[in-house]
């Protein structure tokens, strides 16, 4: 069935919640899908948003749905190929030699958010997703399909030391190009997911076993992939829509358990975002949150509030 013929059904989220299985291009893999998920504004509206997940994660954010909607947006969210509701039997979780390879799937999307009855579309992505949406528009800058981008604690840079950051990434980066299967331990600390996960200090509910508090090792092809993305960014991207880049105020790396861990971004170095966020060529925003978590729409609700109180009024001003 090709992807124009087939119909939405109800997604695991409920509450008006739909999803559409799109068919991809087979890669070294075999079968290749990605999942559109959407919750539509009543009553009917010309705006949209296209959510785009990050690294170890997929969609389950529905009051972010219900914020867009509230606000008059129609929203859709992508469970991007190798995760979540996308991933396949015969598939490793996350494995992709190229970011560009998601660009069939958010070219798609954006198709069909247009088909739809859209006409502007606000691009958004968090920390992977922010990187990917970011290359994404530097790369699509002839696109109608979009008119701004919005990045949650985008991806930007590895958060390492400058040694590892200088040698060890490119090495590994390199090695990735010619053996992408090979794995490495990922140093991923668990404690992020239990900073979000009900079941220990937070207050979300998402399946552990699509977004597990542990990533034991990632492969080196996955490093290639971000690495290479962030090489484009760090040197200059130029993007012709409006790009607002959100984070927190400050990062904090712990071994164990505190409580700051709720306040801090605690998985990207900050200072990394603001860094290479100025290198970006054209109409850049970029706005601090104080005490905002690494996904900041998972802060505590005070917090959340400013935040879509910042999306809600720069997307105003930005899709006149």
């Amino acid at each position: 069935m090709s992807n124009s013929d087939s119909y939405y059904s109800k997604d695991i989220l409920g509450d008006e919640f739909q999803q559409k299985t799109l068919g991809l291009t087979d890669d070294y893999e075999g079968k290749v899908i990605a999942t559109l998920i959407r919750r539509t504004a009543q009553p009917e509206c010309s705006k949209a948003v296209l959510y785009i997940h990050g690294f170890n994660d997929y969609f389950f954010q529905a009051e972010m749905a219900k914020s867009f909607n509230e606000k008059g947006y129609n929203f859709y969210a992508l469970d991007l190929r190798k995760y979540g509701r996308s991933l396949l039997g015969h598939q490793k979780v996350h494995n992709v030699r190229s970011l560009r390879e998601y660009d069939e799937e958010i070219g798609l999307a954006l198709k069909i958010i247009r088909s739809e009855g859209s006409s502007k579309t606000l691009l958004m992505g968090h920390s992977t997703g922010g990187l990917i949406v970011t290359n994404y528009a530097g790369s699509h800058r002839e696109s109608d399909l979009f008119q701004a981008v919005i990045c949650n604690s985008p991806f930007f840079e590895f958060n390492l030391g400058d040694l590892e950051t200088k040698l060890a990434i490119p090495f590994l980066s390199f090695l990735g190009r010619l053996f992408p299967d090979i794995k490495i331990p990922s140093r991923f600390s668990r404690l992020y997911g239990y900073s979000i996960h009900k079941d220990h200090y937070g207050e979300w509910d998402y399946s552990l076993e699509w977004k597990p508090h542990g990533i034991p090792k990632i492969s080196l092809g996955f490093i290639h992939a971000v690495h290479i993305a962030q090489k484009k960014i760090q040197n200059g991207l130029s993007l012709e829509v409006p790009v607002l880049i959100l984070h927190s105020h400050a990062s904090h790396r712990e071994n164990e358990w505190t409580g700051i861990l709720k306040t801090v971004d605690a998985v990207l170095n900050v200072d990394h975002i603001r860094k290479y966020a100025k290198k970006l060529a054209g109409e850049i925003t970029m706005t601090e949150i104080e005490n905002g978590m690494h996904d900041l729409m998972l802060s505590e609700k005070p917090v959340r509030d400013k935040v879509y109180a910042k999306i809600f009024q720069w997307a105003e001003q930005t899709l006149k």
